[in-house]
């Protein structure tokens, strides 16, 4: 099945499907940001003197959140550009 296909060709091709595989981390957070983004300004419109206390600890969450996507990210570059398993093959 994988006649004519070299090492090299194949850990290229599995590292583009991890690269892709990665990004969906990105999905999660987006929704995540999305939802609490929604819900912050539920709370600012039934308690706008609370304004501030809900934006930063709304800014936090998104903060936290965003990491998974971020991490997803760089695997993804890491698995484009800089793949450390191609050095393995020699």
């Amino acid at each position: 099945m994988f006649e004519g296909i070299t090492g090299k060709e194949l850990i290229l091709a599995c590292s583009a499907i991890g690269a892709g595989l990665a990004m969906i981390a990105g999905i999660g957070p987006g929704i995540g940001q999305g939802y609490a983004a929604g819900k912050g300004a539920e709370g600012v419109g039934r308690r706008p003197e609370a304004q501030g206390d809900i934006v930063r600890t709304m800014l936090l969450g998104a903060a936290v959140a965003e990491t998974t996507g971020i991490y997803g990210l760089i695997i993804a570059l890491i698995l484009l550009f800089a793949n450390p398993l191609i050095r393995l093959i020699g």
